[in-house]
């Protein structure tokens, strides 16, 4: 009996998406920005989860990334409490997790971003084998972000795979 090869089928990525915000949480807001990274990343062909809303929460954004994480995220982005407000902590609750940072996206997005932009402390870094953005809670900076990061994501994720480069 002979058996035809099927072709693998390469694993779907999967992706979270988690808004930080204090009005957010407590329904005073909308959040526009989540759900536009979400439908922007299952575009780029993600499976995600989210978007999660957490306060401006140290504990409570790491212990809500490392879930995505711990339940197979293979990039997380955050949206919101990159700022310089007395609750703005996203990056504190963030680095601690990271295994090593990746500067050069932050930078991006503060260089690409409206002028309020250099205002931002977007980060990002590798935990384990998923790729966490902190990006900026606005539309405007999360767009310019967006349009930034689509050519790199793929590239990104293949990398953290142990990819090589094209």
């Amino acid at each position: 009996m002979t058996h035809e090869r099927t072709p693998e089928v390469p694993p779907t990525r999967r992706g979270s998406v988690v808004t930080v915000s204090d009005r957010v949480f407590a329904g005073e807001r909308f959040d526009g920005t989540g759900p536009a990274l979400v439908q922007w990343l299952a575009g780029l062909g993600l499976d995600v989860d989210g978007p999660d809303v957490v306060p401006d929460d140290v504990d409570m954004v790491r212990t809500t990334v490392t879930q995505h994480i711990a339940a197979g995220a293979q990039l997380v982005l955050t949206t919101g409490g990159t700022g310089i407000g007395p609750r703005d902590r996203t990056p504190e609750a963030l680095t601690p997790l990271f295994d090593f940072t990746v500067p050069g996206v932050g930078e991006a997005v503060r260089a690409a971003g409206p002028a309020t932009a250099c205002l931002s402390r977007a980060v990002a870094g590798v935990v384990g084998t998923c790729l966490v953005v902190a990006l900026p809670g606005s539309g405007a900076a999360c767009d310019e972000a967006m349009t930034l990061l689509t050519p790199v994501i793929a590239h990104a994720l293949d990398q953290i795979d142990g990819g090589d480069h094209p």
